[in-house]
């Protein structure tokens, strides 16, 4: 009965862009199911309010404040949860930004590039310091946050859109390469969510798109998250009501 209802029971799981919204919402859930949590974002006050949330919760947490774009900070980010809780089995890629919504032509090239710096490059080097310790593990999970905004030509989206076309690719190369080591690799597409990077609702959605919150991703997270070593890799699993949006 206790694997039933902690199904990630002396797992540990590492969460980025925690602080808030979606990893906010997976960590505290992770957490709920059983498994130790170290929670990494930007903002030092969000992160911790996370982890005390999980702790009041009587769960166990920790904060760790890492910048995803900076690979020296992630990857003692990885090193101090293996050291924390002796080992690290899933590893949630959320840290993300929507970049600046203008026209290729209109666009600042810097605010383009960071886009592509904090989604991509800071997946890339979450999943560089992740594997040496899910290896070690002898299987693992990566899930990275994507977004179905990748199937289409999003006008003054082109930083978002092909930073998550990219994550897609690399996703699905990782997948591939890490399969011999039983560590997964798959896609979780929110589809539109009520977050602070979306104005909590307020931009236009697609008309007939499921708005969700937060919440609302707990049960495909958890699916994710609960697969045995040999189950779904290089795969994405999306909450969009219909594609290219």
């Amino acid at each position: 009965m206790s694997d039933i209802l902690k199904p990630l029971a002396k797992q540990v799981a590492v969460v980025t862009g925690a602080g808030r919204g979606i990893g906010r919402a997976i960590a505290l859930a992770y957490a709920r199911a059983g498994a130790s949590i170290v929670c990494s974002a930007r903002s030092q006050v969000e992160v911790e309010e996370t982890a005390a949330l999980i702790r009041n919760e009587g769960g166990q947490a920790s904060a760790f404040v890492a910048d995803v774009t900076d690979l020296t900070a992630v990857t003692a980010l990885f090193e101090h949860a293996a050291a924390q809780y002796n080992g690290i089995d899933i590893v949630v890629g959320n840290a993300g930004i929507g970049g600046q919504a203008r026209k290729v032509a209109d666009s600042d090239p810097a605010r383009w590039a960071q886009t592509i710096q904090v989604n991509l490059i800071g997946a890339y080097h979450t999943a560089h310091a992740a594997i040496p310790h899910l290896r070690a593990r002898g299987a693992g999970k990566i899930i990275f946050v994507g977004s179905g905004t990748r199937h289409g030509a999003n006008p003054g989206m082109s930083p978002y859109v092909c930073s998550k076309a990219a994550l897609w690719k690399l996703t699905q190369i990782m997948g591939v390469e890490l399969a011999e080591f039983n560590i997964s690799v798959n896609e979780l597409i929110p589809g539109p969510v009520k977050t602070a990077m979306t104005g909590f609702g307020k931009q236009q959605f697609p008309a007939g798109e499921w708005a969700k919150e937060p919440n609302d991703l707990i049960p495909l997270a958890m699916f994710l998250a609960t697969q045995p070593p040999i189950g779904p890799t290089a795969q994405s699993f999306s909450l969009m009501r219909r594609a290219g949006h």
